[in-house]
This record gives C-alpha cells, structure tokens and sequence, in this order.
C-alpha cells in the first residue's frame, strides 16, 4: 500500500473520483489544506465528504510555499509519502514543487508553472513554434488598451491565472475591453486566498469548434486517449456547456488535434502527467488554447471511463507514484458518451427542477444531477454556476450528444426572484 499527500483538492467531480481512485487501488492517502470548512460546505447535509475518508486531515497554510516545504518534509519524515497529488489547478505548481523536494515521482515544476500561468504557457509555445492565437500580456489600462488596438478586435481578455472560464471574455471595442478590465482588477484575490497577478492576457478571437486531447505522459511517452468536444455558450463569457468523447471530428481533424497538444507538451516539458490540452479547429490550423497538467473536469474523466474503460483518475494517481498507468481499456458497449450542463440565465432561489424524474427514467441515461431547492442562483458568467447536469451514452456511433441534448430540453429549472 503506496501513501499519497493530497495537497488540497477542487470540490466538484473530481474530488469524489481521486480519493475513489486512490481506494480502489489499495492505496491511502493524507489530505491537507488551509481550510477544511471549504470542503465541508460543499457536502451535502447530512453526508462525509469523500476526503474526510483520509487516513490523516491536516491543516497547514498551503499558500505560504516558504514555509509548506519544510512544514512538509517533517510530515514526511513522520509519515512517509510516495507521492503527492492535487486535482486543484491552484495547487498544482507547489505540489510540484514538494515532490521534488521530498525527492517523490512527478512533473518539473517549471513545466507545470509554466502550464498553470496562460501568459507563460504563451511565451513558451510562441518561442517553441506551437500555432496559438497572437496575444499579449500587459497590466495598466493604457497598456492594454494600445495592445488591444494593435492585435485587432474582437478579442478574449482572459486572467492568467484564474480557472473555470472565469472572467475570459470576448470584448468587440475599447468600451467592451475597459468593462472586462475592470471587473478583472476588482476581482485581486481567487476563491482561495491567492493574491492574483494583475497582468491581462489579450488573444486573438479564434474561429472554428473547440476541442481537448486527453493524454497521459509517463517515462518520457505520452499516449493520447482520445479527443473530446466542447459546446460553449453564454456569450460574451466562454461557457462550456456539454462535451462528448470521442468527438465527432474527421480523421484528418482529429489527426491534426493529437499531434498539435504532442507538440505542446514537448515544448512546455510535461511528463508524468494526465493532462487536457484545449485546441481550436480553425479554418488556418489547429490552435493551442491553453494546456492543463491535470485530469480534465466537468465529468470528461467518465465520459472516457464510460466509453473505452480507461480510468483517469487512476492513472493520475499511478504517475504521481512513479507507476506506469494501465491504458488498455475495453469494449464497454458505448461507442460515445455525452454530458450536457444546465446553465442559468436568471438570477434568484431555485424553488425546483422540474422534469427530473423523468430524465432519470428515460434510457441511455448514465448521470443525473440537479441543484437542490433553495439554492441561490446567478446568471452564469463561468463554468462554476451549473444547476445540474445529464450524462447519457449511445451504443451504436456518435449519437450521444444529440441524446444529451434532448434530455437536457426536458429540464425546466425554476428560480424565484429575490
């Protein structure tokens, strides 16, 4: 039995699949984090959070690198680890940074810094040759606006270092561009009490579909799983709002996806990772829009699980311990798989969801989760205010999304003004 720090964790799907993926593979683990009531909250009443069922909780400020590291190495020398793990993009680059320090398996922390800052992942594939958007990176207001005018509107402005969509938005003029500005400058600290950088990433608007190559890197090779699309709405916020694996894509499109995020990875150094490197299709080529060293979220681990029998999240414990993953999968019967995600519009108290029985009824249905009643509700501006999603499979071809989409028409959320 191998024992793993976990070095805080996301509170979504993938803090239930890690610590299931650690279980089931024998092994035990440490979890420790600044704030235990962040993960509290989000349990249901009267439930355990699934990292509660650590063989030890600890508390530590996880944000204070200078004194974590030798914080760290005590509890190594107290508890012995074999490797250290995260799900959360905030803590990849200093859990990183412990496995190198306790000298455990695991990625260069130069490469996952690099991977978790946009404006640096930018830098390193421009100098690397990788196709990405033209950009800049630049702080004041007077700065970006004359950089804005330069590449040319529209545009994103994104953070480079906030996850979930949040705050990336498509911006048609100067008026547009100073909103966007603004709300990013008032927005210093992210939801963990981490101070932000106040740099402001600028990309060129990418035309054509977006897509993620889901890869595993160990020992110097790195396997594609497969390629998996994206819908996105909400605009002008990019709001991912369903996926299916593999995605529908002509042999030469998919081709071209695969080999892109292999060049990515190679120039930014990653090994020892399970990574999601996102890429649009566009009519010049495909383009790089940004490199995750981590599982992807929003449920696509168990498209792919459900699809191929390939496990993720246990791969990404397997490499964190230095093993090599088991990548063989097998014929489960679905030839895809498909989530799709309820998305507000309106803000207020959900009173109810009305439909659900019936989506949980209907066949093909993997998943069905839905908002309890009284909870509050905004408008969605990112990828962290869902009222739910469906997850359904198509055992003939690639028929999933639509099945998806069909199911979701089922769903009528109802939210009560405040």
């Amino acid at each position: 039995m191998a024992h793993l720090l976990m070095v805080e964790s996301w509170v979504g799907s993938m803090s239930r699949l890690l610590p299931r993926a650690i279980r089931e593979s024998g092994h035990a683990f440490t979890f420790l984090t600044r704030d235990l009531h962040h993960y509290l909250r989000s349990a249901p009443e009267g439930t355990a959070h699934p990292l509660l069922a650590a063989r030890h909780v600890l508390t530590a400020d996880t944000n204070d690198t200078a004194t974590l590291l030798p914080a760290v190495e005590r509890l190594h020398t107290a508890l012995g680890f074999d490797g250290v793990i995260t799900s959360c993009d905030y803590y990849l680059p200093v859990a990183a940074r412990l496995a190198d320090r306790l000298g455990l398996p695991g990625p260069s922390a130069e490469a996952v810094g690099n991977a978790c800052r946009k404006d640096a992942t930018r830098r390193v594939l421009d100098a690397a040759g990788v196709p990405g958007p033209r950009f800049a990176v630049r702080s004041a207001w007077a700065e970006v606006a004359e950089a804005a005018r330069e590449i040319g509107y529209p545009l994103v402005v994104k953070p480079v270092d906030l996850c979930a969509g949040m705050y990336v938005r498509r911006v048609d003029d100067e008026a547009a561009l100073r909103d966007a500005w603004r709300a990013l400058d008032g927005f210093p600290v992210n939801a963990r009490g981490q101070r932000r950088s106040p740099a402001v990433l600028l990309e060129e608007l990418l035309d054509g579909p977006e897509v993620s190559v889901e890869t595993v890197s160990y020992g110097g090779t790195t396997e594609v799983i497969g390629v998996t699309d994206k819908s996105v709405g909400g605009a002008p916020a990019f709001i991912e709002t369903g996926h299916m694996f593999p995605a529908a894509l002509a042999p030469a499109d998919a081709a071209a996806a695969r080999e892109t995020a292999l060049l990515a990875l190679k120039a930014l150094g990653l090994d020892s990772v399970v990574a999601h490197t996102e890429i649009k299709l566009t009519a010049a080529g495909p383009r790089v829009v940004e490199v995750n060293p981590r599982p992807a979220g929003n449920r696509i681990t168990e498209l792919i699980r459900h699809v191929t029998g390939v496990d993720l999240a246990t791969a990404c414990v397997d490499v964190a311990l230095g093993h090599r993953p088991d990548l063989r999968g097998w014929d489960t019967g679905l030839r895809s798989a498909a989530i799709g995600f309820l998305v507000p519009d309106t803000a207020g108290t959900l009173a109810s969801v009305d439909g659900g029985d019936a989506v949980r009824e209907a066949p093909d249905v993997l998943e069905v989760q839905l908002a309890e009643p009284g909870r509050t509700v905004k408008a969605a501006g990112s990828n962290n205010e869902y009222l739910g999603h469906v997850m359904a499979g198509d055992p003939e071809g690639p028929g999933a999304r639509a099945r998806v989409e069909a199911l979701l028409s089922g769903l009528r959320p109802r939210v009560v003004a405040r």
